[in-house]
């Protein structure tokens, strides 16, 4: 019997054809993947724009110092006047992570006390940005200081101060904030009073006779998100304290005011601008 020919051309083209019909899609023959459409892959979230921090006693200039404690400049011996313009740095284990610092001067009219804090927020969570995470973390010391709804009487008393012991007590309990559970962060302050490492008053606190211009509330013109709180303590001790969040770092001002003078109430404007001029000048060096 005569055998046929094998040509090379005739298989290529039926394996070519069998190919089409058992792979392909039925519409114009173009193959598709079964898994296509079951399964989408998010994204992931982008990171913070911040990756390091800046030092905190270095982060505030010798006028600005000046002007929100006068009694620094009154110290007469030299090396003393240098070692406070220094500050005294917070204890903190990670200085990429937390930075903080403080200052205290005493005048014949008054002790102040200064305290800044820079903490970047790292999201550990995969499904969560850095700047999520700081979101969650500067609404839970929104929420700790108890801010009056908007348009509230000048008698209105915010009832708590803002949540300055999460924020004073850089590489504590409130590390949270930096970590993959950003809502616990700030819980230690959602309390008040209670003293602050900035020398914040013990005492319970309160805003009566405050203009309603001046009440503790949210602020439309710094970073990505801010706030003022404002408290008087029964001894007359002015506690002004500005937080804001600009991307993944979370800044929080503390100053307060304790007058020599008995009867003596601290100006609750000259306080909130000095604070509001010192946060601008953190947010503008961030940048």
């Amino acid at each position: 019997m005569q055998r046929k020919a094998y040509v090379p051309g005739a298989a290529v083209l039926l394996a070519a054809l069998l190919a089409a019909c058992t792979g392909g899609s039925g519409s114009g023959g173009r193959a598709t993947d079964p898994k296509a459409g079951s399964t989408t892959s998010a994204a992931a979230p982008q990171p913070g724009k911040y990756r390091t921090l800046a030092d905190a006693c270095g982060a505030v200039g010798h006028d600005t110092l000046d002007s929100l404690l006068p009694g620094l400049k009154q110290i007469a011996d030299q090396e003393q006047r240098d070692k406070a313009y220094q500050g005294e740095a917070a204890l903190t284990y990670n200085n990429d992570r937390r930075s903080g610092c403080r200052w205290k001067a005493e005048s014949p009219d008054a002790t102040d006390h200064l305290f800044v804090d820079f903490e970047r927020v790292v999201s550990y969570d995969n499904t969560v940005s850095d700047d999520d995470a700081a979101h969650q973390v500067y609404v839970t010391k929104e929420l700790a200081a108890h801010l009056p709804e908007p348009g509230a009487g000048a008698g209105a008393s915010s009832g708590s101060s803002s949540s300055s012991g999460s924020s004073s007590s850089p590489g504590g309990g409130s590390g949270s904030g930096s970590s993959a559970s950003p809502s616990a962060a700030g819980a230690s302050g959602s309390s008040k009073p209670s003293a602050s490492a900035s020398g914040s008053p013990s005492g319970s606190p309160s805003v009566t006779g405050t203009p309603a211009d001046l009440q503790p509330r949210t602020l439309d013109d710094l970073g990505d998100e801010a706030f003022i709180d404002d408290q008087l303590s029964t001894a007359q001790q002015r506690t002004v304290t500005v937080v804001f969040r600009t991307s993944n770092v979370i800044v929080t001002i503390e100053y307060d005011e304790q007058p020599t003078t008995p009867g003596t109430t601290p100006s609750s404007k000259d306080m909130q601008d000095k604070a509001r001029k010192l946060a601008g000048q953190l947010a503008g060096s961030l940048g």
